[in-house]
């Protein structure tokens, strides 16, 4: 490879497509999950190894795996986007001292807040945007958001956390299972029942949604070990195991899956989470409309998967 080049000269775009075959450790997946051509992916890759002078990715007939240079990039090239991305957002807040982006995970609504926000302040730019099941913590650290409502469990410290309503845990059947349609069961009721596995999970928030260990001590059945929080409902479907979520009896996820209320457990938390010691007007605006307007769904709507 030829002689690499100044740290000024990485290309952060090139930067970002590494991190995300890393994770993947896929050029296909990645190649989807950025939305450009896997050919295209490759050859950006190469760009970026010719700009280092390094190999960070081997193909195997599995996928691809980090190189010895690859492990030490990632942490780094990491944090160099964490750094870009607060640089960015500090910037476009001393630009923009009249600017706030909400963030929400799958399921949760938060609309009506957004628009009495809006409406209570017309000078405002209100964004609101989709964050993964995963995000919400470091998307107010790194600044991309700065108000974010989602469920808990997930590491709390440098946060302020306003918990808005509670939803009921239930369990996720194929609509032929043998528990469909029941009014209610209990994890007796689950105990052999295989749960999935999402990979690269937190290890609290794994606990809190498959219920592992179970109050007598006993582990939770091991289920397929999945990529996706979504790709759960496939595995659901096929019969290959149950899964615990937020929501109501009887929501209809997809045609083929239907839920059971799950009694005698802690209900899901939904909360308000903001960066602590943000004094921002618009925070604590969005922060009283929350409280007032964001209640929980009413029984007849569904609620989202955790």
């Amino acid at each position: 490879m030829p002689d690499s080049q100044s740290p000024a000269d990485l290309d952060l775009r090139l930067v970002r497509y590494f991190t995300v075959v890393a994770d993947h450790r896929h050029f296909g997946r990645a190649a989807v999950a950025l939305r450009i051509a896997q050919p295209s992916l490759s050859r950006q890759i190469r760009r970026l190894e010719q700009q280092l002078g390094a190999r960070l990715l081997d193909r195997t007939p599995q996928g691809s795996r980090l190189t010895e240079a690859g492990e030490v990039f990632l942490p780094r090239a990491k944090a160099l986007l964490r750094s870009a991305d607060q640089a960015a957002a500090l910037t476009r807040a001393a630009a923009q001292p009249s600017r706030i982006t909400i963030g929400y995970t799958t399921g949760l609504i938060v609309t009506p807040a957004v628009r009495d926000l809006r409406h209570r302040h017309p000078d405002a730019d209100v964004q609101s945007r989709h964050l993964d099941w995963n995000e919400p913590r470091a998307a107010l650290l790194d600044r991309r958001v700065d108000a974010v409502v989602t469920r808990l469990p997930f590491p709390t410290d440098q946060l302020h956390v306003t918990v808005l309503y509670d939803e009921p845990r239930v369990v996720v059947v194929p609509l032929d299972h043998r528990l469909a349609g029941k009014e209610s069961v209990t994890l007796d009721d689950i105990a052999d029942e295989p749960l999935p596995r999402v990979q690269q999970s937190d290890p609290v928030w794994s606990a809190f949604w498959r219920i592992d260990p179970r109050p007598d001590g006993r582990r939770a059945p091991d289920g397929p070990l999945v990529e996706a929080l979504e790709d759960k409902f496939e595995v659901i479907a096929a019969g290959q195991a149950v899964a615990i979520t937020a929501g109501v009896r009887g929501n209809r996820l997809r045609p083929d899956l239907t839920t059971v209320a799950l009694e005698g457990v802690e209900p899901s938390h939904v909360v308000l989470a903001t960066r602590a010691g943000d004094n921002s007007r618009l925070v604590a605006a969005f922060r009283k409309s929350a409280q007032a307007l964001l209640t929980g769904p009413s029984p007849a709507e569904p609620a989202g998967a955790a």
